[in-house]
């Protein structure tokens, strides 16, 4: 399907040259003669060209004011480029200031104009991918995706999507493990002014401090051992968006204070570098620690502390909300029907009773993990309940039971003899199949084979075979 552009010029003889001239180069072309002509294709008819080329000053007006009009909708009108025989450097600067693409003084020779509409067309279909990106994650990360109809599920929602709405500078959001952090960064960006933005994220607990330093601020060639080029850090990359950093309590004392630095001068050092780069970056800082606690007791520093904390999000444990485990449990067969090509539709009383008794330390992350290994394990159409393996706690010697096996915490059994029971309970419930019994203990068949061996387990023996 050609690309539309949209000609606004008052000269007919060169409005309808330059019609010719694009819809051979295979444009879709429309030519208005006035202001009035290009507000009914723009607004009445909801004409979206990838491009707008215009003559300035029209019988009816400037096409400046237009361009103004344009920019503060919602529609997907593209780039504009705007032309004048009477162009003063202030008319120019005022174009670019309301975002036209490019500016050209009449009269504009074919090659000249051919370039500018081959490169502006190249910026307005990035921008229109970038849009198109940002709006299926959008779909993808709406509130709405903070799943549950609890008080405290509807609470966190509206929080989430009132403060998106702001472009806020720093934010930290609080949550035992699993409560859904990376959810919540995600749903904050993609629903606010940076969704467009590039979401940068770092774990500040996967990563040991001098190379977290230089993640996230970059480093020159030859800033230390093994560093032979230059590398932008996540604060570069993260430019004009979203720098999640997970886990954040985490970080140690002397990177805090470099953060703190670069949070308040919006500007970055990289390793080994003199020179003071510019950023704009927003701040979500994620964490299962009290951090106020933490500066009690000097493990976090206080200014950087109340630097981040413009606002707070407390994420509610799945505990404090054992009414949203249905709608979460839906949602995820859902999700692993859809990815699996599985077809689970029924959960009977028995699950949905063992599933709303569990306490869910790990929280929504804990639950997803058992409904994934659920649907992928069950047979048929139904969840069944021997792939839960929630666990529980129990007295005496090794215990099998159904599906289950369960052992003392007395140190009265070795590691090894757990692991070995289990690879061969798992054996035994798979009838010998390594591949499935791998799957059963969320192993690599690899390993399973590895284990098989160290243990000296003979498959042939005791129905393993």
């Amino acid at each position: 399907m050609a690309d539309t552009l949209l000609i606004i010029e008052d000269e007919k003889l060169l409005g309808k040259e330059m019609r010719r001239r694009f819809v051979k180069q295979g444009w879709d072309v429309t030519l208005v003669e006035d202001l009035a002509g290009a507000r009914r294709e723009l607004i009445d008819e909801e004409l979206e060209p990838l491009i707008v080329l215009a003559d300035m000053n029209l019988p009816d007006g400037n096409s400046l004011d237009l361009l103004k009009e344009t920019r503060a909708g919602t529609s997907q009108i593209g780039e504009w480029i705007l032309m004048t025989a009477y162009g003063t450097i202030p008319d120019s600067v005022r174009a670019l200031q309301l975002g036209a693409h490019d500016f050209l003084e009449k009269p504009v020779d074919d090659a000249r104009l051919d370039m500018a509409v081959r490169r502006t067309a190249r910026s307005a279909r990035a921008h229109r991918r970038l849009s198109s990106e940002a709006a299926s994650q959008v779909a993808r990360h709406g509130p709405a995706r903070f799943i549950g109809r609890s008080d405290r599920a509807e609470e966190t929602r509206h929080m989430l999507d009132q403060i998106a709405q702001a472009d806020f500078s720093a934010l930290v959001l609080r949550g035992e493990t699993g409560t859904g952090k990376g959810l919540a960064a995600k749903i904050l960006h993609y629903n606010g002014p940076r969704a467009e933005g590039p979401i940068v994220e770092v774990n500040c607990a996967a990563l040991p401090g001098e190379l977290l330093e230089s993640e996230l601020f970059g480093h020159e060639a030859g800033a230390f051992t093994g560093a032979k080029g230059r590398r932008a850090g996540l604060f570069e990359q993260a430019d004009g968006g979203t720098l999640f950093l997970d886990e954040i309590g985490e970080m140690p004392m002397n990177l805090q204070a470099k953060l703190l630095k670069a949070v308040e001068d919006r500007t970055v050092r990289r390793v080994g570098g003199s020179r003071e780069i510019r950023i704009d970056v927003r701040i979500i800082a994620a964490t299962n620690r009290d951090l106020e606690q933490e500066v009690v007791e000097n493990r976090f520093r206080s200014d950087l502390f109340h630097r981040l904390s413009v606002f707070q999000v407390v994420l509610p444990s799945l505990a404090e909300r054992p009414e949203d485990i249905e709608d979460l449990v839906q949602s995820f067969i859902t999700e692993f029907n859809d990815r699996t090509n599985r077809r689970i539709r029924q959960v009977p009383d028995e699950v949905w009773s063992e599933l709303k008794g569990h306490q869910w330390p790990g929280n929504v992350r804990e639950l997803r993990n058992v409904i994934e290994r659920c649907v992928l394990l069950s047979r048929g159409s139904t969840l069944e309940r021997r792939w839960l393996q929630l666990g529980s706690a129990t007295n005496g010697g090794p215990q099998v039971e159904g599906d289950r096996i369960s052992f003392p915490l007395d140190g009265s059994i070795s590691l090894d003899e757990i692991e070995r029971r289990m690879i061969e309970a798992a054996l035994q419930r798979t009838r010998g199949n390594v591949t499935r019994a791998a799957a059963v203990l969320g192993i690599s068949r690899q390993t399973m084979r590895y284990r098989i061996e160290k243990h000296a387990i003979d498959t042939r023996v005791s129905g393993l075979a």
